[in-house]
């Protein structure tokens, strides 16, 4: 990745399904294989814009996710959130059912089942065995055959099956039931916090500005999302920031005015000072130790 002459980031590429399928197209499944031509485009290091779901189903993978490395046997899943750097190195005898789609397709009943998407996509790499392996597979196969065919209502059909693949899949990430929650006010102020920064955390960096966003007070956004999460807003909001800050060193060229810049803090100086005390390190000792580690 290069720095631009103007002196801008250039960007961590983002593949975008709208640009690939059409503007109205909020989901896709596929087949992969690593001996395909195509594949290769997925060694570059990337974003999507929705979550993606890969299912491994013969072969191995190498898998990069942000700052962690994966060597990947089947029968093995992978998630990943929106904006979650990464990179694929398949084998040539592997082969992988990809699940991509944007949240806006869940019907929303979902979101009202699974309070903490974190929850399950943040487990990364999760290894299967047979039994697990042979549950999500039924789901997946439903899912393609109903996506590959021109039968009556098929976009409702695939968003119910999805929904229920996605519990499934919470229920193997996660076995607790802490992310299964019915609908209530709460989890809904949490959600839409959680939304919000997702969408402006580059701009806005303090609780009253989300507090204002969501017509409540910052004290009563504080309780609630440490109440369900177990840290307060700032802390959620902060954790927003250093992720991206930490993507921008491992995966670019960049300079720490350039990030400081893009994250919208005063000065280097005061991101020099937030980044080593969410990590006890400068960004340009994070950086070098991080792609010590990994390279």
């Amino acid at each position: 990745m290069e720095v631009l002459k103007t002196g801008k980031i250039a960007d961590i590429p983002t593949y975008r399904l709208e640009d690939c399928l059409g503007a109205d197209q909020l989901f896709f499944i596929g087949e992969m294989k690593g001996c395909e031509l195509a594949v290769r485009k997925l060694g570059i290091p990337h974003r999507h814009n929705g979550y993606s779901i890969d299912i491994l189903t013969k072969g191995t993978i190498r898998q990069s996710i942000d700052f962690k490395q994966y060597e990947v046997t089947a029968p093995a899943i992978m998630l990943m959130e929106p904006d979650q750097v990464h990179q694929h190195d398949m084998a040539g005898d592997a082969e992988m059912i990809n699940i991509y789609f944007s949240p806006d397709f869940l019907v929303p009943e979902i979101k009202g089942v699974v309070s903490c998407w974190r929850c399950i996509f943040n487990s990364g790499v999760i290894n299967l065995n047979d039994e697990q392996m042979e549950e999500l597979m039924t789901y997946a196969q439903l899912i393609m055959k109903e996506h590959e065919g021109h039968r009556p209502r098929k976009e409702a059909i695939i968003r119910n099956l999805l929904n229920a693949f996605v519990i499934a899949t919470g229920r193997i990430s996660e076995p607790s039931t802490e992310w299964l929650n019915a609908e209530n006010s709460q989890y809904n102020m949490a959600r839409q916090f959680k939304v919000l920064v997702d969408q402006h955390f580059h701009e806005k960096s303090q609780v009253s500005d989300y507090a204002e966003m969501l017509f409540v007070t910052p004290g009563h956004l504080n309780d609630t999302v440490k109440s369900l999460l177990g840290r307060n807003a700032k802390y959620v909001i902060d954790e927003k920031r250093m992720m991206e800050a930490k993507r921008l060193l491992y995966w670019g060229e960049h300079s720490v005015k350039q990030i400081a810049a893009r994250l919208n803090f005063e000065d280097d100086a005061y991101f020099n000072r937030f980044f080593k005390k969410h990590t006890g390190l400068t960004p340009a000792n994070f950086q070098k130790t991080t792609r010590e580690k990994y390279n």
